[in-house]
């Protein structure tokens, strides 16, 4: 699929379900076959961008979960559009981007993604952040059916910039899918 930059994403070779968790509901873009990903979005939510990354790990021979957590999917968003999402997410209980010592409860739901998307089979489930839900990927890794966390440039906690290291990577997406494919591929079972 190839898009001119600044065009919307219909996310049409996507199947669009309604995931619910601890009664929780959130809309969950699932593709592929194979091991399953959980590919959690960097703000402000699913952009064309991150949708290419997502078919990018889905060529790679895996089953991709992707997570709406925030914004307009398969948009570039406007400028007032990003203010209200960020101004959201960072104020929501469900994020708590302020509010240290704690496990935002929106990663509770995504624990419970990545049992339901185990049942793709495998070893165990990849997990990758984007940024503002980078930690995210890490604390999910306390759940035992995610083996391959990816934390990538993780923003979180906002208050604590070197509450985590990663060095920038050159090669992101090949490194990223190549960790993915030596963990959920090789691992016994």
């Amino acid at each position: 699929m190839t898009l001119m930059r600044g065009q919307n994403d219909s996310l049409d070779d996507f199947a669009r379900r309604a995931v619910s968790v601890d009664d929780v509901e959130k809309t969950v873009y699932v593709s592929g076959s194979g091991p399953a990903v959980v590919l959690m979005p960097e703000m402000p939510g699913i952009s064309p961008d991150v949708a290419r990354f997502a078919r990018w790990v889905r060529a790679a021979g895996f089953s991709l979960y992707l997570p709406s957590l925030f914004g307009v999917d398969g948009a570039y968003p406007l400028a007032e559009a990003r203010e209200t999402v960020v101004r959201r997410a960072c104020v929501s209980a469900e994020f708590r981007a302020f509010a240290g010592g704690g496990t935002s409860p929106v990663v509770t739901w995504l624990r419970g993604l990545a049992r339901l998307a185990h049942e793709c089979g495998g070893p165990g489930v990849g997990a990758i952040g984007l940024c503002f839900t980078g930690n995210f990927a890490l604390t999910m890794a306390l759940e035992p059916a995610v083996i391959a966390p990816v934390v990538n440039h993780p923003s979180l906690p906002l208050d604590d910039p070197g509450g985590l290291e990663i060095s920038e990577a050159v090669q992101a997406r090949d490194e990223i899918i190549a960790f993915l494919a030596e963990r959920l591929r090789t691992r016994p079972e």
